[in-house]
């Protein structure tokens, strides 16, 4: 079951990090089309009938290791992803691209994470928060304006949408699981002024067709990650 709390706590994270103005834009999909980009061992988790795919700008701040000293890290991250589950009824976030600003990350590509370098930008201007992002050589690219509203309680949705604490990559014939810790969302209304991405093109997705639904959360304090792991099939 989703649940707002995590179920396992990372006492002794390999990274740790704080995650500011995230926007979580989310479509619905039909499986079929989702289930079409995952690899084996992994089928596409679905709310109402629907499969979501969530476009998720923010900013990863002060990401350091865990244990030894050194200097954080700060950079504009953006995420398309879909949520998922294992054989075994274990439930995760599939990522089908992360766009960084900051070269250090696409060493993530060794566990499999579909890194992509570009030049993103997040600014605060007016009440509103304004997203951009072009990746190297030109494409894809997004522009995203929101205006955040004031928390509220969230429902059922909202929490399925937005309370993963794992996520999957794959290397080889191999899937990777890495679990993350933190705080229960602060969650926010958010009202889209403007809209226009070609992440979902450039991912294997047809054009979104249903409504969105929006969140906006001011930041989550403390992030811990586990040490990435082989996942058991189940």
């Amino acid at each position: 079951m989703v649940s707002r709390t995590t179920g396992r706590h990372v006492v002794l994270p390999v990274l740790k990090a704080r995650w500011l103005s995230q926007t979580f834009v989310h479509w619905p999909y039909e499986p079929r089309f989702v289930q079409a980009l995952l690899p084996p061992g992994l089928t596409v988790d679905t709310y109402d009938g629907a499969a979501w795919v969530g476009f998720t700008p923010f900013v990863m701040a002060a990401l350091r290791p865990g244990v030894l000293p050194s200097a954080p890290l700060s950079f504009a991250e953006t995420n398309l992803r879909t949520y998922v589950r294992r054989r075994d009824g274990l439930d995760g976030v599939w990522f089908l691209s992360v766009e960084v600003s900051a070269r250090a990350m696409m060493a993530a590509w060794l566990i499999g994470a579909p890194c992509h370098l570009g030049v993103l930008q997040v600014r605060h201007e007016d009440g509103a928060v304004r997203y951009a992002g072009v990746r190297s050589g030109g494409f894809p690219s997004y522009r995203l304006t929101v205006r955040p509203g004031g928390p509220f309680t969230p429902d059922a949705r909202d929490l399925w949408l937005t309370s993963r604490w794992h996520a999957f990559t794959r290397i080889g014939p191999v899937l990777w699981r890495t679990t993350v810790d933190h705080e229960p969302w602060t969650l926010c209304r958010a009202e889209v002024v403007d809209l226009r991405q070609t992440l979902t093109t450039a991912a294997g997705l047809p054009p979104p067709s249903g409504p969105a639904v929006v969140h906006f959360s001011p930041q989550v304090r403390t992030v811990r990650f586990a040490l990435p792991r082989p996942a058991r099939s189940g």
